[in-house]
């Protein structure tokens, strides 16, 4: 059976807000999360520091001030407290299912400046063959240094791992390897690349200008989302928009299953013209 990938970012994505704004930035005292991100932005500008590096000093450090440091079992418990959009807890079942009658093994990936931990603790973190996100390195449970940093720019790499299906992060070798597009396991002709905002934009236009759709989400009851997500489609980095709602019979399933049709189609007519080789 043929694979196909369906490439999820996180924040704003499947869950209503930035992961960090339910309980963790609230945790170091900030009634206003845009005053942390205030800070962040500051410290990155001073510095000319990579922002989501920046982000992660500033967690990290905020918390050994309140002679608190971050711990890794910390972030397992903030993941129970994430909100799902509508319908995200039976997506996964439903679109496997019409996509295993089209033909299709379907794959679900997370590429997230998010935080690996506090994704791996939501209740949909099974669903998912790979989940790439920012993490620390621990000693004794506590975070002394990034492990990982994913920001808007290296979040592509990991399109090629999917594509090449070289899914370990330390294996370079592989990933660099030279392979014929034509050959390569999961094309981007059948990848989705799901997202909602200005820092997708390169994984969105990699993906759709390579064959593969991208999809631009947005908040209903955000205004500003909405117009951020129409954007994207006006300057041609996303193909379609939907609102962030993933139940039965949404416009987001409606318009999924019309992907994976197309993706069916265009596996048979790769099948009928082998047979004139």
């Amino acid at each position: 059976m043929k694979k196909a990938a369906l490439i999820y970012d996180f924040d704003k994505t499947l869950c209503t807000k930035d992961m960090q704004e339910y309980s963790l930035i609230p945790a170091l005292g900030y009634d206003n999360p845009g005053e942390f991100w205030n800070e962040v932005t500051e410290l990155t500008i001073r510095n000319h520091m990579d922002s989501i590096s920046s982000y992660l000093y500033v967690l990290q450090h905020k918390f050994a001030e309140q002679n608190n440091p971050l711990r890794k079992d910390m972030f397992f418990s903030l993941g129970k407290e994430i909100v799902l959009y509508p319908g995200v807890d039976t997506w996964f079942k439903r679109i496997n299912e019409y996509g295993r009658k089209a033909g299709f093994l379907i794959e679900h990936y997370i590429i997230s400046s998010g935080m690996k931990e506090i994704i791996e603790a939501v209740p949909i973190a099974d669903e998912f063959t790979r989940i790439y996100a920012c993490r620390y390195f621990y000693e004794n449970g506590i975070a002394v240094w990034p492990a990982q940093i994913v920001n808007y720019t290296t979040k592509t790499q990991y399109i090629f791992r999917i594509n090449k299906q070289v899914l370990d992060e330390n294996d370079d070798k592989d990933l660099n390897e030279y392979v014929d597009p034509k050959k390569r396991p999961l094309p981007f002709s059948r990848m989705v690349y799901i997202a909602d905002g200005i820092t997708d934009i390169p994984c969105m236009r990699l993906v759709k200008e390579y064959g593969g759709k991208s999809i631009a989400v947005y908040n209903r009851e955000s205004a500003k989302a909405e117009k951020t997500a129409r954007k994207l489609i006006d300057d041609g980095r996303a193909n379609y928009m939907a609102a962030a709602d993933y139940s039965e019979g949404s416009d987001m399933e409606v318009l999924m299953k019309k992907i994976i049709d197309h993706m069916k189609a265009d596996a048979r007519l790769e099948e009928l013209e082998g047979q004139y080789r």
